[in-house]
């Protein structure tokens, strides 16, 4: 067996930066805005540590948003104070909102980790326009990929889902979604910030098993490389990877099929040809039904495995049998003629109804 590798704090600091740069060059990055999510976690530290020491030259600036989410009161409010302080010391801006999610999943009617995410996100793209940002770089590292992967695997998904959490993901035409972190270890950040004393704040909500995600993190994925295999994660990440090729391939083929079977796209409204539909391979029209769910931005948080395939069957069965099909979230599909409108109603109370 090979001997552990025993890396110098020079080595570590270069490991993880070089990994960064590798995802990510900062001459893509140096000379715009770019806004640093941070919690105060270990790994959002780590990498406004590493983009602070990478930011060598260029007009371009730092800025920091954190979103205090009400839930954790004192422990949140510390959160905020540290991450503020930390920005300070480093020279760069921080942008700070609180938020009662607690109250807000109540009025919605949604669960908080989802409304957590939306408010999350709302935030970094407000504060985004106003700064003029380019990217929005994020903290995900290859721990929360494999992670994502298992915790899809569970729900149920495809192999779109199997791709898993992507670098680049566009917010709107001026502002791209960047994760540098996604090819580096938890590990590896820990010893990163431990090179360079770093303190950071551990959010005891991440440690409740009551989240599912937690579980998978605390629970279900150390029993696997224990108890089955000790390079699980390893095994998800390429999973992972092929998914992503296969994938390309799948969007290729679903382009043509939108271009012969959509003949409308509108906010709530999308019209569908009867005949393209029911020509369609099974298979792809799901996944044609998941793009237009995502370019519509509808909500898919109830949308699995059988949504999708009732959906597909009922655009692909017997004409005469029946004429409507109610979806989660006020979605309805309805067969009118040759044409299939899949019409979106927004629930009074959701954020969508109140844009």
């Amino acid at each position: 067996m090979a001997e552990d590798i025993v890396w110098s704090d020079a080595e570590l600091t270069c490991l993880l930066e070089a990994k960064i740069c590798a995802a990510w060059p900062p001459e893509v990055w140096q000379s715009v805005t770019v806004l640093v999510a941070v919690s105060g976690g270990a790994d959002s530290v780590a990498l406004l540590r590493a983009l602070s020491r990478l930011k060598t030259s260029g007009e371009g600036s730092l800025h920091v948003a954190h979103l205090n989410h009400g839930l954790r009161s004192d422990e949140a409010n510390a959160d905020q104070h540290f991450v503020q302080e930390l920005s300070q010391i480093l020279g760069h801006c921080c942008h700070v909102k609180q938020v009662d999610v607690n109250r807000l999943a109540s009025v919605r009617g949604e669960g908080i980790e989802e409304v957590a995410r939306e408010v999350r996100y709302d935030f970094f793209i407000e504060t985004a326009q106003r700064i003029g940002a380019r990217f929005v770089a994020t903290a995900h590292t290859s721990d929360d990929q494999a992670e994502t992967v298992l915790y899809r695997v569970l729900r149920g998904t495809g192999i779109a889902g199997l791709r898993g959490i992507p670098v680049y993901r566009s917010l709107n035409d001026l502002t791209t979604l960047v994760r540098p972190m996604l090819n580096a270890s938890r590990d590896e950040v820990l010893a990163y910030l431990a090179t360079w004393n770093q303190d950071f704040r551990s959010d005891s909500s991440n440690t409740d098993t009551r989240y599912m995600r937690n579980r998978i993190r605390h629970e279900l994925l150390p029993r696997l490389m224990s108890d089955y295999h000790p390079r699980t994660r390893e095994s998800l990440l390429r999973l992972s990877d092929l998914a992503e090729g296969a994938q390309r391939i799948v969007d290729d083929r679903v382009d043509e099929l939108a271009s012969k079977a959509i003949r409308t796209q509108a906010p709530n409204l999308v019209e569908l040809s009867l005949e393209a539909g029911c020509a369609a391979d099974p298979f792809l029209l799901r996944e044609l039904l998941i793009r237009i769910w995502r370019e519509q931005d509808w909500p898919r948080q109830s949308m699995g495995w059988e949504q999708w395939s009732s959906t597909a069957s009922f655009i692909q069965g017997d004409h005469r049998s029946q004429t409507s099909l109610n979806l989660p979230a006020g979605i309805q599909v309805l067969r009118r003629g040759d044409v299939i409108k899949i019409e979106f109603t927004p629930i009074v109370g959701s954020k969508r109804s109140s844009e």
